[in-house]
């Protein structure tokens, strides 16, 4: 059965163009053009990625992601009208896994549909054996619950959060590129800017204040827990 992409914009234009291009791939496409109606619908139909447009009536993207989030891990490409970065950075720290701003060429927009929808195909199976949890000093982290605790108290991380201190966790003591952790948080070949990952680390060095051990800056290369 093909995987369904979910078009989320009030333009119909944009929506006729980029579901003529999916289908012609072989992807099912529904959409929607509220932003209220559209949140209900991917809750409830859960589809196998969201291509989500930030300016819409009703609510706007950002707000649907963090709802959506709050439920789902289902994949959200972020469509905006702007090229700042502010837009990209809020739209990711929401949870988004990838962003276009428009006007977008619909090809590139099935390569990256594809692109996600593949590295998440290749995923290990969960297996039924519990993960063992980290304890590192002060910080604890719970993989299959996804808990973070610092000196025994609990943590609130978003999704890519709690990821990138995993990844950085489970490679102690080894520095990652700003590019090397894009690809193995965020899951994919992802096309983003690096300054990304400076937002996410800064956000978690003062959500995890009085951690033991530090994400450490390594000048020119990027960053490990040390």
């Amino acid at each position: 059965m093909p995987e369904t992409i979910f078009l989320v914009d009030d333009e119909q234009h944009i929506i006729d163009l980029a579901k003529m291009y999916l289908e012609q791939d072989g992807f099912r496409v529904t959409s929607e053009t509220d932003g209220e109606a559209a949140l209900s619908r991917i809750l409830a139909e859960n589809p196998g990625l969201v291509v989500l447009d930030l300016m819409l009536p009703g609510l706007d993207g950002w707000e649907i992601c963090r709802r959506v989030r709050a439920q789902s891990d289902v994949p959200i490409i972020m469509l905006t009208a702007r090229s700042d970065d502010i837009d990209k950075i809020v739209g990711l720290e929401l949870g988004a896994d990838d962003y276009l701003t428009k006007p977008f060429n619909p090809r590139e927009l099935v390569a990256r549909v594809k692109a996600i929808l593949r590295r998440l195909d290749k995923r290990p199976a969960p297996s039924a054996a519990p993960t063992a949890s980290l304890t590192i000093d002060n910080l604890s982290i719970d993989p299959d619950r996804r808990v973070v605790m610092v000196d025994g108290r609990p943590v609130d991380l978003r999704l890519k959060e709690f990821d990138l201190l995993l990844a950085l966790a489970e490679n102690r003591g080894i520095v990652f590129s700003r590019e090397k952790l894009l690809d193995v948080v965020w899951g994919f070949d992802f096309a983003g800017e690096t300054r990304t990952v400076d937002v996410h680390i800064a956000h978690l060095r003062h959500k995890l204040d009085g951690m033991r051990p530090v994400i450490e800056t390594v000048w020119g290369v990027g960053y490990k827990l040390d």
